[in-house]
C-alpha cells in the first residue's frame, strides 16, 4: 500500500468521525455548560451532522493540498443517488395516509398472532415490516417501522432496557429482512447487477435463511418484555384517522414510483416535488412531513460517501486477504465501522472471487448492519426518528451495540449454518 497524502487525511479523518458518533453526548454536554456557544455544541452532537462535519473538513483540506479543481473533480464523481433516495424514501413513506396503512396491514396481520394484542402488535411491527423491506426498499421499512415504534410504543413510556433492545433488533432485521430481493438492501444492491444474482438466488441463498433469523429475532425480543407489553396502555389506539382511499392510493403510487425509480436522482426528485404539491394541497390529512430528518439522513449517508471514498486504499487489500470464513466475520465486524454497501462495492471491484467468498462477503456485510448508526444506509432513518424518546435525545453508540449483539449472532448462525 502506498496511500497519497490525500488518503492518509482522508482515512485518518474517518477514524475521528467513528469516535465523534461515539463522543455526542460530551458535545451536548458542552452546549450546557457553555450556553453562548450552544447551538454550535449542539450542532456538533447531532450524530446525523458528524460525518457531514468531517467531510466538509476533507474537502477543505484536498482543496488546499491538490486544488479547488481537484477537490471539486472528486465530489462531481462521488454518487449521492443513495442519499437523495432516502431522503425522498423517508418523506413519501413517513406521511400520515402511508402510516395509517402500514398500521392498518401490521393490525390484521397481528390478529392472527396467538397472543395479547400489544405483543402481537408489537411482533408483527418487528418481523413482518423488515420483510416488507425486501420489496418496498429497507429506508423505507425503516421509516414505516420507526414511526409506528415511537407512536405506539416509545410514546407509552416503555423503560430504557426495553428501548435499546427493540432498537437493536430493528435495526438487524430491516438490515437482513431486505435480502429477499436484489434491490432493497443497499449491499445487495452494489453487487446484484455485477455478480449476476436475481430473485431466485437471493430467495434461496439468502431470503429463507434471513426470514427465519427476523423471526427467532422478533420472537426472542417479544417473549423477553412480554409481562411490559401486556402492562403497557395504548390510549390512541381506539381512535383510527380517517384518510380517504383515494389520497392513499395516491401515496402509495407515489411510494412505488420513488422505488422503481431508485437509480433515476432525476426521476424520483422530480416526483418528490410532485409528491409535496398533493401534501400541501391536502394537508388537513396529513401530519407535519419529515423533512428534517430525512435531510439530516441524507446529510450523514452523503458526509459517509464523500469519507468514505478515501478508503480503498487499505479496506480492500485487508479483506482480499481473507478466506471466505474469515471474509465472513472480518465483514461482519468491519461494517460496524463502516457503511456495509462500500464494503460489498469494493468486493465487486475485484474479479475472479469464488462463489463462497462472495457470498460470505454480501451475508457478513447484512449480518452486521445493525451494530451501529453507520452500518447500514438505513440505520440513520430510524435513528433519527427515535432518539427523541431516548434521555437527553441521544441514543447511546454502546448501548446500541450491546443491544445489537444477541441478534447479530442469531443472524451469524443463520448464514452460516442453514
Amino acid at each position: 500500500m502506498n496511500p497519497t497524502t490525500v488518503q492518509i487525511i482522508g482515512a485518518v479523518l474517518f477514524a475521528i468521525a467513528i469516535v465523534h458518533t461515539f463522543s455526542t453526548k460530551y458535545f451536548e454536554s458542552l452546549a450546557h455548560k457553555h450556553p453562548d456557544h450552544a447551538g454550535i455544541w449542539h450542532l456538533l452532537g447531532e450524530v446525523e451532522v458528524v460525518f457531514g462535519f468531517w467531510a466538509l473538513v476533507l474537502v477543505l483540506c484536498m482543496a488546499a493540498l491538490i486544488g479547488k479543481a481537484g477537490a471539486t473533480e472528486y465530489l462531481d464523481t462521488r454518487n449521492f443517488t443513495e442519499p437523495l433516495f432516502v431522503f425522498a424514501i423517508m418523506v413519501v413513506a413517513g406521511t400520515r395516509p402511508i402510516i395509517e396503512f402500514a398500521k392498518t396491514c401490521v393490525r390484521l396481520t397481528a390478529r392472527l398472532v396467538p397472543l395479547p394484542q400489544n405483543a402481537a402488535y408489537y411482533f408483527t411491527v418487528m418481523s413482518l415490516v423488515p420483510l416488507l423491506g425486501s420489496f418496498i426498499t429497507e429506508p423505507a421499512a425503516m421509516t414505516l417501522a420507526a414511526l409506528i415504534l415511537r407512536d405506539r410504543y416509545y410514546a407509552g413510556g416503555i423503560s430504557k432496557r426495553f428501548m435499546y433492545a427493540t432498537l437493536g433488533v430493528l435495526f438487524v432485521n430491516i438490515s437482513i429482512g431486505g435480502t429477499l430481493t436484489p434491490f432493497a438492501a443497499p449491499p445487495v444492491l452494489m453487487v446484484a447487477t455485477t455478480w449476476n444474482w436475481d430473485f431466485a438466488f437471493m430467495l434461496t441463498n439468502f431470503g429463507w435463511k434471513a426470514a427465519i433469523a427476523v423471526v427467532i429475532n422478533a420472537t426472542a425480543v417479544t417473549l423477553m418484555f412480554r409481562k411490559e407489553l401486556t402492562a403497557l396502555e395504548m390510549p390512541f389506539e381506539g381512535s383510527v384517522t380517517h384518510v380517504p382511499f383515494v389520497l392513499v392510493v395516491t401515496h402509495l403510487l407515489f411510494l412505488v414510483g420513488v422505488v422503481v425509480f431508485a437509480h433515476h436522482p432525476a426521476v424520483f426528485m422530480g416526483l418528490l416535488l410532485f409528491f409535496l404539491g398533493i401534501a400541501h394541497a391536502y394537508e388537513r390529512h396529513q401530519d407535519r412531513l419529515i423533512l428534517r430528518e430525512g435531510l439530516l439522513v441524507a446529510f450523514f449517508l452523503a458526509g459517509l460517501v464523500v469519507l468514505g471514498g478515501q478508503q480503498q486504499w487499505w479496506l480492500q487489500p485487508l479483506l482480499m486477504k481473507m478466506s471466505p470464513d474469515a471474509v465472513y466475520y472480518g465483514a461482519t465486524a468491519l461494517t460496524a465501522v463502516t457503511d456495509n454497501a462500500a464494503l460489498t462495492y469494493l468486493g465487486s471491484l475485484v474479479e475472479g472471487l469464488s462463489d463462497e467468498f462472495k457470498y460470505a462477503l454480501v451475508a457478513g456485510a447484512v449480518t452486521g448492519g445493525g451494530l451501529t448508526v453507520i452500518a447500514n444506509a438505513p440505520n440513520p432513518a430510524g435513528f433519527s426518528i427515535l432518539r427523541e424518546k431516548f434521555e437527553d435525545g441521544a441514543i447511546q453508540p454502546l448501548g446500541l451495540l450491546i443491544a445489537a449483539l444477541p441478534p447479530t449472532f442469531v443472524a451469524m448462525l443463520a448464514f452460516r449454518l442453514l
